[in-house]
């Protein structure tokens, strides 16, 4: 019997280190080899130092920079523990609205940010692309869709005194396509565009 006891604890030791630590240990490896920027958070720099991450979104609100879909995180207000606040874009806390389409709450929020979509962006035409006046399923999305991006163009151009044409063309430039030309959809990283945006001014005469 006891012999059985210690067998089984045996087991239980070399398959812990095999499988808990040697395998975890040999994938972080492979990634530090094969994918170093993404295992290491797809961080992206300027200048030298870190200003974000390409897999989370940043809450752009200036009319000089492309805004990034709506994030519905909240998190408590530091004032009042009994509350929440707005904390967009929180990575330690994502999450989703979780309304469905007939939610009064949904529709006054998503009527809400058309109108100020609107005002916003007085030049701009044709429909509003749902991505901008709906949030994501992780409240965290670095990426809108092009359409998104080409209806906050005119606004851009207006505030930092450039053409449509120039900012339309570097937002073309910043377009991702499918995954492997067949996964996902067409999409822009809002921070990547943004950063680009500023060393378009950098370059200007």
């Amino acid at each position: 019997m006891i012999q059985y006891f210690k067998q089984a604890i045996l087991v239980t030791l070399v398959l812990t280190v095999l499988c808990g630590l040697g395998y975890s240990l040999a994938m972080t490896g492979l990634a530090e080899v094969i994918f170093p920027s993404q295992a290491h958070g797809s961080l992206i720099e300027r200048d030298g130092k870190v200003v974000g991450s390409a897999l989370i979104g940043q809450n752009f609100t200036g009319p000089e920079y492309f805004h990034p879909r709506p994030s519905a995180i909240s998190g408590t207000d530091p004032k009042d523990p009994t509350k929440t606040v707005p904390t967009p874009y929180d990575a330690g806390n994502s999450a989703a609205s979780n309304a469905a389409p007939t939610s009064k709450g949904m529709i006054d929020d998503v009527t809400g940010r058309v109108d100020a979509l609107k005002k916003e962006n007085p030049d701009a035409t044709g429909p509003i692309p749902v991505d901008l006046v709906t949030t994501s399923g992780s409240g965290l999305d670095p990426d809108i869709s092009p359409a998104a991006a080409a209806y906050q163009v005119p606004r851009v151009a207006a505030a930092r005194g450039s053409t449509v044409a120039d900012i339309a063309r570097l937002v073309e430039a910043n377009t991702a396509g499918r995954t492997l030309g067949v996964l996902g959809e067409a999409r822009v990283n809002v921070l990547r565009l943004n950063l680009a945006l500023d060393e378009l001014k950098k370059k200007s005469p």
